[in-house]
């Protein structure tokens, strides 16, 4: 996917693409390095190369992310002695060693800036001035130590530390949040860089689902530059899918869709990649200007003003007028003209006279993507002969400790100093004995488990039968559980399965956060609660079809799996898999996991990550429409509450073959998988919006010094996804419109010709344009109101 997505960053307008260096990924062991498949670097930059764009390399080589443990191998935190990101010998000589190899190998393709390649900045840490204060004295002499290690490297490229709030002087502080305009650099020899602006937010299993609106974002970019921003870069542009256990968090979701201006499945959201489009041209036209000369601040309000930037002589001007009131319009008198400021709001003037974009109008196109359900076909390359339909094999865990015990020992060990992180799952697992005279025990529901757990997951199986489960959240993974379960006579075998849902990714000292249980106790005896936690228990790492493989390689044709034309519903512990045909078409798939519980998912031998339909709260504060006026917060303006985080797991289509594709599911509660499909991600509607006094100008074709004579009519324009025309006109109304893309409906104030223009200018069309003017509307219709003109089309 990389070069069309890289493409469709660039007629973006973006110059430079901005990765990470994932550690844990390249140097999954000591010293073995890897670059294959999705951790190709060499490749990814010479396709960014190819495309003509620039890149920045972000080596860290901590990252955050919302990555599995930040980035940084799990393996470093066992070698003795280690503390991560502190003046720590053990970790500065690995760090040091990864960074050299890096950059060695960047040097070896001759992709620097001064080799005359594509990479322009290099960074070394990342957001290390949050955590710096808790290491002491240890934390300033590491961050000076990294500065000066990176510098040495000798790129002949700059070095960039974001939210590093006493860089050294050798390298360049940046800034990372959702506004950066008030951002000064520490020297003022130092361009002011923002490496991170977020048109998004990351989600949780649970949570409910964050939006930041366009307006917003485009006014943070205006503002950046009116306040002489030198680069900004948007994370994320296209934030993509945490595939496997990449997830950190813990409970980041497998999407990292991060609703960017290119989703997770690589179709640009409109009107978000439009409207930042338009804002990019905007600000380029300006560039002379801003590039030659110093900006003079005028006040033309309490809350509005302007920058403006002119040469001496009058050869080039460029002016922002700016409105931060987060409730009121406002008009304002500009070198004797006058201009309106919606609230919360960036005007741009490339020639200092004529509004060419104004971040709060917006005028692209909404697009409306739906994930439509393509049933699981039974591919003729099945194993399983002589059946009709679809057919499954299964394999079975056992409940508890499988094969030999890894280890015996009294209380609990912590789950990730145990697992490694080589898997998900560990096994705690003890006896119980009750005797018959325990008759409320035995045969009521008396009985109650309670457990105390640092998190992340916890399954309870009773005698080889599930019978609970609980979890903790994004924000405290620790939890509690509650639950009655069903005992009998004599010995009772408890067996925990411990999840963990991704490893910690930021914080202090986050490589020593750890997880699993830390008390069990039962209770409803007559002789009160009985406490197991210093019980001895039997430890198993894992699964036994992880050791055994079964998802991929010869894993798959393992005799373990048991064929079945009526695959079980509702059991726990359970393998699936099915041998499918690719889903028709050529549109981006996801897999559809609402009627499953909790587990993983791999598509031959590829893992396609962690699943887990897992609603959030109804009483979540959710919006219809989000108000982009006022300064965002990452809960300022969710949706979906008491829906399911995520339903759809990316599956991309490199993936497939035209058939014989082996679907492999690990359900862990209790799912049915014969409801389980793929869904192909399409734009089902395109919608626009133009209000009469809106700017028309062609952003596409003009340049600087042609503004003047561009300046038309507002035009409402269309543009149907590749390979299709407008097929029906769902909605047309000029006059007073309300709702949104999707929900429309006519005002008080309606042309009754609306409809038959917008038919006959658009129907079978890839793009329509449509004046509003005297022309095509009756623009004397509602005398003193301001009109528009909205739209709905489908394509097909």
């Amino acid at each position: 996917m990389w070069p069309g997505l890289v493409q469709l960053a660039k007629e973006g307008g973006a110059d430079v693409i901005e990765t990470y260096v994932f550690w844990n990924g390249h140097e999954p062991f000591p010293g073995k390095y890897y670059f294959g498949g999705r951790y190709d670097l060499v490749k990814f930059c010479k396709i960014v190369q190819q495309a003509g764009l620039y890149m920045i390399l972000r080596i860290g080589p901590f990252i955050a992310a919302e990555w599995n443990f930040g980035g940084i191998p799990v393996w470093l935190h066992y070698v003795p002695g280690t503390i991560f990101r502190t003046d720590n010998e053990p970790f500065k000589h690995y760090m040091q060693n990864f960074m050299t190899f890096i950059v060695n190998l960047m040097k070896q393709e001759r992709l620097f800036a001064s080799q005359g390649g594509p990479i322009i900045l290099a960074q070394v840490e990342n957001e290390y001035g949050f955590y710096e204060a808790a290491y002491g004295e240890g934390g300033k002499r590491y961050a000076l130590w990294a500065a000066k290690m990176a510098v040495s490297q000798n790129t002949g490229v700059p070095w960039i530390m974001c939210e590093q709030f006493d860089a050294p002087i050798e390298v360049i502080d940046t800034c990372n949040l959702f506004y950066c305009d008030q951002f000064t650099p520490l020297s003022p020899n130092k361009p002011k860089i923002w490496t991170e602006n977020w048109p998004g937010w990351f989600k949780t299993f649970g949570a409910s689902d964050p939006h930041r609106p366009p307006e917003d974002i485009a006014f943070s970019v205006a503002r950046f530059f009116q306040k002489g921003g030198s680069l900004q870069n948007y994370y994320m542009y296209h934030g993509g899918t945490n595939f496997g256990r990449t997830s950190g968090g813990p409970f980041i979701t497998t999407s990292y869709d991060y609703e960017a201006p290119i989703d997770e499945y690589g179709l640009a959201r409109f009107p978000k990649w439009e409207h930042l489009k338009q804002l990019h041209k905007a600000i380029k036209l300006c560039e002379h200007a801003l590039l030659n000369n110093e900006p003079t601040l005028l006040s033309l309000g309490p809350l509005q003003e302007a920058d403006v930037y002119e040469d001496a002589s009058g050869g080039s001007c460029a002016a922002f007028l700016a409105n931060t009131d987060d409730k009121n319009d406002k008009v304002v008198i500009f070198r004797k003209m006058s201009y309106n400021l919606p609230a919360w709001s960036v005007s741009i003037l490339p020639d200092c006279r004529n509004v060419v974009f104004n971040t709060a109008k917006v005028s692209s196109q909404t697009s409306l993507a739906e994930m439509i359900p393509s049933d699981l076909q039974p591919s003729s390359a099945s194993p399983v002969r002589g059946l009709k339909g679809l057919q499954w094999e299964v394999f079975e865990e056992i409940a508890g400790i499988w094969g030999n015990a890894d280890f015996i020992r009294r209380g609990f060990v912590d789950h990730i100093n145990t697992t490694k992180d080589t898997t998900d799952y560990l096994w705690y697992t003890t006896s119980l004995f009750v005797d018959e005279n325990e008759e409320s025990l035995i045969n009521g529901s008396n009985a109650i488990l309670q457990v105390e757990s640092k998190g992340h997951v916890l399954h309870v199986f009773i005698n080889k039968m599930f019978q609970a489960t609980a979890s903790g959240n994004g924000s405290v993974p620790s939890f509690k559980l509650r639950s009655p379960i069903s005992l009998k006579a004599g010995k009772n075998e408890i067996s925990l399965l411990s999840m963990t849902m991704g490893l910690q990714n930021a914080g202090s000292f986050y490589e020593w956060v750890g997880a699993g249980l830390t008390s069990v106790k039962v209770e409803g005896f007559k002789n009160g609660t009985v406490d197991l936690s210093s019980n001895t228990w039997t430890y198993k790492v894992g699964l036994k079809g992880e050791s055994l493989r079964i998802y991929q390689g010869y894993g798959l044709n393992s005799k373990m799996w048991v064929p079945t034309s009526a695959p079980p519903k509702g059991q726990p512990l359970t393998w699936y898999k099915a041998v499918v045909n690719a889903p028709p078409g050529d549109e981006p798939v996801g897999l559809d996991m609402i009627h499953m519980g909790k587990g993983m998912a791999w598509l031959n031998g590829e893992e396609i990550g962690r699943y887990w339909p897992r609603k959030s709260s109804k009483n979540d504060k959710c919006v219809l429409q989000c108000d982009y006026r006022g300064k965002f917060s990452p809960n300022k303006c969710n949706k979906g509450c008491g829906e399911p985080t995520q339903r759809w797991y990316h599956v991309p289509r490199s993936w497939f073959k035209p058939a014989g594709n082996i679907l492999v599911i690990f359900e862990e509660i209790g799912g049915d998988p014969t409801q389980m499909k793929f869904s192909l991600r399409k734009v089902s509607s395109i919608c626009a919006h133009v209000p009469e006094d809106h700017p028309p100008l062609d952003l596409e074709h003009l340049q600087h010094g042609e503004i003047e004579k561009n300046i038309g009519m507002p035009t409402l324009k269309l543009k149907c996804p590749t390979n299709t025309r407008v097929s029906l006109v769902t909605f047309a109304s000029f006059g007073t419109p309300a709702g949104t893309c999707g929900s429309y409906t006519e005002g008080n104030c309606h042309d009754p010709n609306s409809v038959s223009l917008i038919n006959k200018a658009c129907m079978n069309q890839s793009e329509c344009a449509v004046e509003l003017s005297n022309r095509n509307f009756n623009m004397g219709l509602c005398p003193n109101t301001t009109k528009k003109l909205a739209v709905e089309v489908q394509c097909s």
